[in-house]
């Protein structure tokens, strides 16, 4: 063989291994977008025992073609302390089952048939046929979800593209007379071990690796002794990627990293103890162990992947609570979460759980600004530094809170995202904006109360009636709007509207009542500046928690323009605002005005 034609072999080579990993990522990418981030949510909330926790990884892992991309989520959410580490052991042990599914739709390469509708199945002619309804799909047919099955189908097709070049190119080496000598090197254990390791480490994906591995038995030198050392060898090389996404990470998110290595370096160890274990016993008792140097096709190599995992993972499984233990001794020390946790950067390589990390988020940061809303209110009536200066911590929460979240969305719009991902970045931008001004306006109340408090001036009876009736009603408009936030809650999203027009007529009547008790003299040019100074940081209040409500009924409805739709509800359209906007007006405005 000419030097051309290895240099031939390895372009075509490189190329249908990049054709292999880019069609992985973006049916991995269709799929995210398809299921809008419910496969990942799975990894979180279905983790109550180490049985449930690892059939969902295994699925999850099936469905999106990586354990790396499984176990590095795992790592983030133990890393946000939404997920403890040993709920993260039994997706672990999944994960390595899942990920042998690749390779069984892999071996469809071995069909051999007459029949036409047969052989469509093999990676041959399915390949092409996948990535043609796929392109289709994807930039012809209109409409989201059409789009992203469009994404997923030319993903898998052009994996299986990948898999068939991968074989093409490596064909003509069983001609090389040294290839069997070359292979026989590798039936050394800790050499296979070391070789596949280093492959699957190189590639970032033990699923590359494996199909790499099933396009190299066309040659006729992948034989039983060769593939298992090298298929155990991939186990521990996809652990590169987890030790990688844990650095700078919480003491729990590297040890959910070490336990993915230390239960595959256990499971590799177990198994090469058996089989060559069993090998030695077979051949001391003469039995025939013709299998050992028997060629394997891809079917076998799938086979013994999948064996391996389940195998592995069902002689561990006892165990778990051991291995915790195991790696909390390796990784001595208490565990501390990371400041902001939540916005973890290995969420960003799943869009869908990077967005709602950040919702979750945004709400914190509207909790927070309820608090100090709640807490400014009280120092009105009763002064109290101690409130005043936990106030102050509040709000310097908030404006970190405020510049992580708008640097984490921007990395997140650096990612291909959908028009609905995008347009919710936007939201959040929007919304994290809001809560903020809702800090700074209570931070504002506050110092007006220190000011009040300094000076030893207090509203006249009547103005503090008024102002306790009016910071009840802003009161609820806050909780009110925190709560459909967080909720997602579209029908208490729509009682924030009708509450917060009472709101404002409030503010515009007591404003009139103030200048009047002004030009009367009942009321002195410094309180009544204070008074009208916290009617405007009230109303202000209010608009932005009426920004946020809209948002959520947008979200919830499907409400294309919020400002012709709060036109039709002011305009008098909506029997449900009407009835509400009654109902707090007698509740908030009625005492007030008969109070004139």
């Amino acid at each position: 063989m000419s030097y051309s034609e290895v240099i031939s072999i390895v372009i075509l080579m490189l190329g249908a291994i990049a054709t292999f990993l880019f069609g992985m990522n973006t049916m991995t990418n269709g799929l995210e977008k398809l299921t809008s981030g419910r496969l990942e949510g799975l990894l979180e909330k279905l983790t109550g025992n180490i049985f449930t926790s690892t059939l969902v990884g295994a699925l999850v892992t099936a469905l999106i073609h990586s354990s790396a991309a499984t176990t590095v989520m795992c790592v983030g959410f133990v890393n946000a302390g939404v997920m403890q580490l040993n709920q993260a052991v039994g997706i672990i042990m999944g994960a390595n089952i899942g990920t042998t599914f690749t390779a069984q739709i892999l071996r469809l390469g071995d069909i051999s048939s007459d029949n036409i509708f047969v052989s469509l199945l093999t990676p041959e002619y399915f390949g092409p046929i996948l990535a043609v309804v796929g392109i289709i799909f994807y930039l012809f047919v209109s409409g989201g979800k059409k789009k992203m099955f469009g994404q997923f189908c030319l993903g898998l097709g052009l994996l299986f593209i990948g898999i068939t070049t991968m074989e093409t190119a490596v064909s003509p080496l069983q001609e090389l007379p040294g290839l069997s000598n070359l292979f026989t090197a590798f039936s050394n254990p800790v050499l296979g071990i070391l070789v596949g390791a280093a492959i699957t480490a190189l590639l970032q994906s033990s699923t590359a690796s494996v199909g790499l591995l099933q396009a190299m038995t066309t040659t006729g030198a992948i034989t039983f002794n060769v593939a298992v050392p090298i298929i155990m060898g991939q186990n521990i090389g996809t652990c590169i990627t987890t030790l990688a996404s844990s650095v700078g990470a919480s003491r729990n998110a590297k040890r959910t990293a070490f336990l993915h290595l230390t239960f595959n370096i256990i499971g590799t160890a177990v198994f090469m103890i058996g089989i060559y274990g069993g090998h030695a016993i077979m051949q001391a008792a003469g039995w025939d162990t013709s299998f050992w140097t028997a060629a394997m096709n891809r079917g076998g190599i799938a086979n013994f992947h999948t064996v391996f995992n389940l195998v592995s993972t069902l002689l561990l499984l006892p165990f778990n609570k051991l291995l915790v233990r195991l790696v909390v001794r390796i990784i001595p020390g208490e565990t501390q979460q990371a400041e902001f946790a939540l916005l973890d950067k290995r969420f960003l390589n799943n869009p869908s759980v990077a967005l709602e990390k950040a919702r979750e988020t945004v709400s914190q940061m509207g909790r927070i600004a309820q608090s100090n809303y709640i807490a400014a209110c009280e120092t009105l009536n009763h002064y109290d530094e101690h409130k005043v200066a936990e106030l102050q911590r509040n709000e310097e929460t908030l404006d970190k809170l405020e510049v992580a979240l708008d640097d984490y969305l921007v990395h997140l719009t650096h990612r291909a995202l959908s028009d609905g991902e995008n347009q919710r970045v936007s939201e959040m931008l929007h919304s994290l904006s809001d809560y903020e001004r809702i800090g700074d306006y209570a931070v504002n109340i506050s110092e007006q109360a220190a000011f009040l408090h300094e000076r030893g001036i207090h509203f006249s009876a009547a103005a503090q009636r008024e102002m306790n009736t009016l910071t009840g009603a802003v009161g609820q408009v806050v909780d009110k709007t925190t709560r459909c936030y967080a909720a997602l809650d579209g029908q208490l999203a729509q009682q924030v509207e009708p509450l917060e027009e009472v709101v404002d007529l409030i503010c515009e009547d007591l404003r009139d009542r103030h200048v009047e008790r002004l030009k009367e003299g009942t009321c002195t040019v410094e309180l009544g500046t204070q008074f009208l100074d916290l009617l405007f940081n009230l109303e202000r209040i209010s608009d932005h928690c009426s920004n946020l409500a809209v948002r959520v009924i947008r979200r919830v409805s499907n409400v294309e323009d919020a400002h012709a739709y709060l036109q039709r509800l002011h305009a008098g359209d909506s029997e449900e605002f009407n009835r509400l906007f009654e109902e707090y007006k007698q509740q908030y405005y009625a005492p007030i005005e008969c109070a004139k």
